[in-house]
């Protein structure tokens, strides 16, 4: 039994809507997690990513261990009141991060060691370890399990290697975390681009038994064809009644495709990222502010969302702020990101619940492949 009632209220083809419920407040999915890497959703107040949509948020254990201190983190009173986030927070285990330090680390089976990018000190981290900065100092609804992160392109060997490994790692996770009523805890499915090695180890994953299941190590530069492909051979291994999570995931079109193959849940920096460097995000895909053809568009980023970054400025004002390097561009870009992100969710939810969704997807394709057109 999953320490959180996943409640599924209506399926087209693939495709699900419904809501994950934690004490902390209900997640409707499909889901966008907003990412806080460091205790923040860059650029925004935790009321805007609020009232932008957002029924969750991510945080970053690697980050947050290192500055200001997992330990710390507690003695404040936990991550929720640390960061004034009053509904649920998922946390990654860190290894995404750690992989990336790629000849800052050394992994053995006890976890993995490494520098810290900041100051250069030192750390260790096991699964055990792992599960202890998440649940019991940051105080997070949902923790992950430790795995290891498979480089793209990789071979079979080495993604069977690491896929062992995640699901030791995976194991050991479960023995800490324990029974809990009021936290829950994701496994990883590893595997790169190989199908057998992806069956396998959703399989196993099972068999250990967790509150809901993860595809890891995709947006590592596969390409949306073969991420769907992993996704078609992958999902259906997971159980029907816990939510499936994609990490990392990633453009519009991105999403819309893995709910279609039955994915629940996302997380990705992309909206903020983006509203930090000049671009909306829109059907079309990204708007670039940047460009002399907005300098005097007096038209808003998006009058049909319900966002005052997306609704109550010009284009022209936000190309202005964005060439002048004015703070106020990325936050409202920013903002007006992680709305157009919920707003999306938002439809694809509505959509799922009115048995139109296969008619959503095919518009969404073709306003995605306009926009690239247009792009060159």
């Amino acid at each position: 039994m999953s320490a959180f009632p996943f409640e599924i209220h209506a399926t087209d083809g693939k495709a699900r809507t419904g809501v994950l419920k934690t004490p902390r407040g209900d997640i409707r999915t499909p889901a966008f997690m907003p990412v806080g890497t460091a205790a923040t959703v860059k650029a925004l107040y935790p009321e805007q990513v609020r009232q932008a949509g957002a029924d969750i948020i991510l945080g970053n254990t690697y980050h947050l261990m290192l500055r200001p201190g997992a330990e710390r983190v507690k003695r404040l009173g936990g991550l929720h009141e640390f960061m004034n986030w009053d509904g649920p927070i998922l946390t990654d285990s860190g290894g995404f991060q750690v992989w990336s330090l790629a000849g800052l680390r050394k992994l053995t089976e006890e976890g993995v060691e490494f520098q810290s990018h900041i100051d250069g000190s030192k750390h260790q981290l096991t699964p055990e370890r792992a599960i202890e900065i998440q649940a019991d100092l940051l105080g997070a609804d949902i923790s992950m399990q430790l795995d290891e992160c498979t480089n793209f392109p990789c071979t079979k060997d080495e993604a069977r290697a690491s896929m062992e490994m995640s699901l030791r790692w995976g194991a050991r996770c479960k023995a800490a975390f324990g029974e809990r009523d009021t936290q829950a805890l994701f496994g990883i499915v590893q595997g790169a681009v190989y199908e057998n090695l992806r069956k396998e180890s959703a399989q196993r994953l099972v068999e250990t038994g967790f509150d809901g299941y993860a595809v890891g190590g995709l947006a590592v530069g596969e390409g949306l064809e073969t991420m769907c492909e992993v996704l078609d051979y992958t999902v259906p291994e997971l159980p029907a009644d816990r939510p499936h999570y994609l990490m990392g995931v990633g453009k519009p079109i991105d999403l819309v495709e893995a709910v279609a193959r039955g994915i629940d849940m996302f997380d990705c920096v992309m909206p903020t990222r983006s509203g930090r460097h000049g671009q909306a995000w829109s059907d079309f895909g990204p708007v670039n502010l940047k460009r002399a053809e907005f300098a005097e568009d007096t038209s808003p980023l998006d009058a049909s969302i319900d966002c005052p970054a997306s609704r109550d400025y010009s284009k022209a004002y936000i190309h202005h702020l964005v060439r002048a390097g004015e703070y106020l561009a990325a936050m409202l870009l920013s903002w007006h990101n992680i709305a157009y992100y919920e707003q999306l969710m938002a439809r694809m939810r509505a959509t799922i619940a009115a048995g139109t969704f296969d008619q959503f997807v095919t518009d969404f394709r073709a306003r995605w492949a306009e926009g690239e057109a247009r792009r060159g």
